[in-house]
């Protein structure tokens, strides 16, 4: 290997990328040294293409874009011992400090020191090596390719958000608002868990199609807003259409017992919160507009649980590899193009 031999696909500016080398990384005794095989893209990625920015993560200089990723351990470092070069690994993107409290608590990706795949400033892993602390690199069984390796990214932060954050019981039921990748495998990790209702609302019939088809058990799709309605009016008018097309109640066998929000809309969320349960959960996943007005008087007399959901922490890896391993996720039908890295020199 040389310094000629890394090839990145790069943001230089908003609506501008560009091929180029970069420096291969060199690791310390704790480090592994991948060749990244396959990488998602995310709407994050796309996010800082379109507009430079996601809320106060803003593109001030050039940065390689990319963080879903695999790829085959090329080089470790002298105190590394459960990896070696060969094996096909998948790669959790995020290094923290290791010694705030967030990271001494078990809350990682808290971490204010994280160093983020491809969050400004940090290049992300569309580039030929990437390097990792030992512990973020996770063997891939057999049975999954190194596509199903970079898709564990998004499912952790499925499983972040249903299982860790949500805490979702076998036979408790769900709603899940946007039907994008992550609303999906929100919904394929509560089918996993043995949910007994999955039910998908997105405002595109496409979307829900496809969620039925791959694990909701029932879908809405909200109605169109009045003439001079405004967002609260609509959103207590779909809660109420909603309840009634799908027969759920505020209490009971019939309540929802879990609401995750992975659209980021502001209706989406009053919707959520009317909906749920008395005592139920609620958890954001989805990032959207900063501010939005809240239903406060329903989440404090229904006394829910509100909960945000940021990216995945301690197991969420591991879990998401076994779900997948034992084909209690599939993760094939979300993968719909792909993409060869061609530079052009």
């Amino acid at each position: 290997m040389s310094d000629n031999d890394n090839i990145s696909f790069i943001l230089q500016k908003v609506g501008v990328v560009s091929y180029d080398q970069i420096p291969i990384p060199e690791i310390h005794d704790d480090q592994v040294l991948i060749q990244v095989k396959k990488t998602g893209i995310c709407g994050s990625d796309v996010h800082y293409l379109l507009h430079g920015r996601i809320g106060d993560f803003i593109v001030k200089s050039p940065m390689v874009l990319g963080h879903e990723s695999s790829g085959v351990v090329s080089k470790v470092g002298s105190r590394v011992r459960s990896v070696k070069p060969g094996d096909r690994v998948a790669m959790e993107p995020g290094v923290f400090c290791r010694r705030c409290e967030a990271c001494r608590t078990g809350r990682y990706n808290l971490c204010p020191n994280m160093t983020f795949a491809a969050t400004p400033p940090h290049d992300g892993t569309l580039t030929r090596y990437y390097r990792l602390p030992e512990d973020l690199v996770y063997i891939l069984p057999e049975n999954l390719s190194l596509e199903d390796g970079a898709m564990m990214e998004p499912l952790s932060v499925g499983i972040h958000s249903v299982f860790t954050q949500a805490k979702l019981q076998p036979a408790q039921s769900i709603l899940v608002f946007g039907c994008g990748p992550v609303g999906l495998l929100c919904m394929a990790v509560a089918k996993a868990i043995g949910a007994s209702r999955i039910i998908a609302v997105d405002i595109v019939q496409s979307r829900l199609d496809f969620a039925e088809a791959y694990a909701a058990t029932d879908v809405f799709k909200p109605p169109s807003p009045h003439d001079g309605e405004s967002r609260t009016e609509f959103s207590q008018r779909s809660a109420s259409l909603l309840k009634a097309t799908l027969d759920v109640e505020d209490r009971g066998s019939k309540g929802i017992d879990v609401v995750i929000d992975a659209s980021g809309a502001e209706e989406s969320i009053q919707t959520g919160i009317l909906v749920a349960k008395v005592g139920g959960t609620f958890v954001q996943v989805g990032m959207g507009h900063p501010e939005v007005v809240v239903p406060v008087t329903a989440l404090l007399t229904k006394e829910l649980v509100f909960k945000g959901s940021f990216r995945y922490g301690p197991g969420d890896y591991r879990l998401a590899i076994a779900l997948a391993a034992q084909k209690k996720v599939d993760l094939r039908p979300l993968v719909t193009h792909r993409y060869s890295i061609k530079a052009p020199f």
